[in-house]
């Protein structure tokens, strides 16, 4: 059984904080458009996108989405 909140007991809150972690993304990246970061799903998709739309390698992506997200995870 997972203690992740759900869409129907998630607080405004945890929307907030999502929002603010996507907004960070697509500074940091901004070859991503509103409607692709807003279908992130996780880190590790984050760090495919990130090698596809950047041609790096994907320890370095790894390395910059695990800087930036600093212990967060977009499936929150």
């Amino acid at each position: 059984m997972s203690n992740a909140p759900t869409a129907a007991n998630r607080s405004p809150a945890d929307d907030t904080d999502k929002q603010d972690v996507l907004n960070e993304i697509g500074v940091k990246w901004n070859k991503f458009s509103k409607q692709e970061l807003s279908a992130l799903k996780s880190n590790d998709e984050l760090v495919g996108q990130i090698v596809t739309k950047y041609g790096i390698e994907k320890g370095a992506a790894q390395n910059q989405v695990d800087a930036l997200m600093n212990g967060r995870n977009l499936a929150a």
